[in-house]
């Protein structure tokens, strides 16, 4: 069996590579990187997850003289998402070099970016935009180039790069050594390839080594109106780890993340609008656990590679085939196993057979976890964190007590269990008890999808749609500096006071969306560390400076 030693890759870099603990290659690791070391230009085919980073960051490293300031590789990737993903994973190979690795990418500041190549960085990974802009400010010099890596081509054309390419590769040394990779390979990908690399050696994995033959693969026929429950008793049941929901547009990511957020559920949406500042941070979070659920669009989630995804959701169907199997390649990644399902509404499930047929995988029919069922499963969670040790203190407490002991356990136990029995919602999203079989499988496959909310209705969150969310006890109303002009969303508002703020959803209510401002209505007045937390927290670009509502005054 191949390993990595047999690649006779320097020693710097093997030292890395035994401290990730890499043993095996993947299949298109085991073909390029020996083609890449000897000098061979490379056409790779094969999907996300398959280690490609490695297949080519390994043998650009040991292309690239560490003594030697100035760049010497040039990497390109369709978003900027995918540009740190790739400029991390080279830098940790790098570790024990002297290489320097710096993303380029827009959206962000000119000033580290400009700093980091000044110094004299030897690889540059970068989207095409702000490559170009940076070789037009003069910032990026290339004539020293001796590798040049195309990732995700298929991709970087489709969004429309494909003029910037032809500049860029145009403008690099002849003699270099070339890598392009691609998902798929269409005509267009054919003639870059034809053009820009040298008798190139053609790699294509094999379907068994696809990210998809690594997921368990399901889907169910659920209504549109019935959706957000069932993803929330999913998301309840079936999550041990990070999830990935995917929708089709920005609206529906920031109302599908307000209303997880609205069962306590710690989601946030993420789409190509949010800024490049709090994108990152927000991935930063669920890399770190501190964020579970992110609710996203297949732009903003391309290239994401974070390690704790152990479920992905298609909320909407994909549009094309293509499209579900980069969605379901962000969980079960470089070998992992992982769990996908997709929501069809009745008018969708013939679009079933088409993915199938283009995965070549047979899915599979899930249950939709009954209300029962998370409830049944919250108590057992509770009842593995009951604490060990000397409880006579706690027993003596419960004989003082005139309850019966089972009746103070039991109202222990309820109180720790979010899903504990409470009456039924009134709203018009509310499920019934009778749309659905013993399984907990959707009855109401007569339903017609209904449309979502209106845009240009006052924003609002907190209350269920169609009905008022009563509340016993006072309700604290909070100005926060952020309104319609700034393009914002309540969900980004709910994110932030979630998020930074360490607010429970549950304390959250109605959300008033002003030109310049925002009124947040919160059943429990927020302690000192929470309010200084968001002093500074930014959403859509403005600092929240949020502060008690002293009523009226100009706006």
């Amino acid at each position: 069996m191949t390993t990595f030693s047999d690649f006779a890759l320097p020693e710097p870099l093997m030292r890395a590579i035994d401290a990730m603990g890499f043993a095996t290659p993947t299949d298109i690791q085991r073909s390029a990187i020996p083609a890449l070391l000897s000098g061979r230009d490379v056409v790779g085919i094969a999907q996300t997850g398959t280690g490609k980073t490695a297949a080519f960051g390994l043998p650009l490293l040991s292309h690239v003289d560490g003594n030697v300031r100035g760049v010497q590789s040039l990497g390109l990737t369709p978003t900027r998402e995918l540009a740190i993903q790739v400029a991390e994973a080279i830098a940790s190979f790098a570790v024990n070099t002297n290489i320097e690795v710096v993303a380029v990418y827009g959206g962000a500041s000119y000033v580290p970016q400009l700093r980091a190549l000044k110094s004299g960085a030897q690889v540059v990974v970068g989207t095409p935009g702000r490559v170009m802009d940076m070789i037009e400010r003069g910032a990026l010099t290339l004539n020293s180039l001796k590798v040049f890596v195309l990732d995700e081509a298929d991709e970087m054309l489709s969004m429309g790069f494909a003029e910037d390419i032809e500049t860029i590769a145009t403008s690099l040394p002849a003699e270099r050594l070339t890598a392009l990779f691609s998902a798929t390979m269409p005509s267009s990908i054919a003639r870059v390839a034809a053009t820009h690399l040298r008798d190139p050696l053609r790699i294509e994995v094999t379907p068994s080594a696809s990210p998809v033959s690594t997921i368990e693969q399901s889907y169910a026929v659920v209504p549109f109106r019935f959706k957000t429950d069932a993803l929330a008793r999913v998301l309840a049941v079936w999550r041990e780890e990070g999830a990935i929901v995917f929708v089709r547009t920005r609206a529906a990511a920031e109302e599908v993340a307000t209303e997880l957020m609205e069962r306590g559920v710690s989601a946030s949406p993420i789409s190509g609008d949010v800024a490049q500042g709090e994108r990152e941070k927000i991935i930063g979070r669920l890399r770190a656990g501190a964020l579970d659920v992110l609710v996203a669009t297949d732009v903003a989630a391309r290239g994401l590679d974070v390690e704790r995804i152990g479920l992905v959701v298609n909320f909407d169907v994909p549009r094309e085939p293509d499209a579900y199997v980069h969605r379901i390649g962000r969980t079960g990644r470089a070998g992992r196993s992982g769990r996908a399902l997709t929501f069809f509404t009745p008018k969708e499930f013939p679009l079933l057979r088409s993915i199938e047929k283009h995965t070549k995988t047979s899915l599979s029919e899930a249950a939709i976890p009954s209300p029962a069922d998370v409830l049944n499963h919250e108590i057992a969670q509770a009842l593995g964190r009951l604490p060990v040790g000397d409880l006579s203190l706690f027993r003596e407490a419960v004989a003082a007590m005139e309850a019966e002991p089972i009746d103070v356990a039991a109202a222990l136990l309820a109180a720790s269990v979010k899903s504990a029995p409470v009456e039924p919602r009134t709203s018009g999203r509310a499920r019934r008890e009778e749309d659905f079989d013993p399984s907990g499988r959707f009855l109401s496959a007569q339903f017609e999808p209904s449309g979502r909310t209106n845009p240009n209705k006052t924003q609002r969150v907190g209350a269920p749609r169609g009905a008022s969310r009563s509340h016993k006890g006072a309700v604290h109303r909070y100005r926060v500096e952020v309104g319609h002009k700034d393009r914002v969303k309540p969900g980004a508002i709910v994110g932030a006071l979630t998020g930074d703020g360490r607010m429970d959803g549950s304390e959250i209510g109605k959300i008033d969306i002003y030109p310049s401002f925002a009124l947040v209505e919160l059943y429990s007045e927020p302690s000192d560390d929470q309010v200084r937390r968001l002093q500074n927290t930014r959403v859509s670009g403005r600092a929240l400076r949020i502060q008690p509502d002293r009523g009226p005054r100009k706006r």
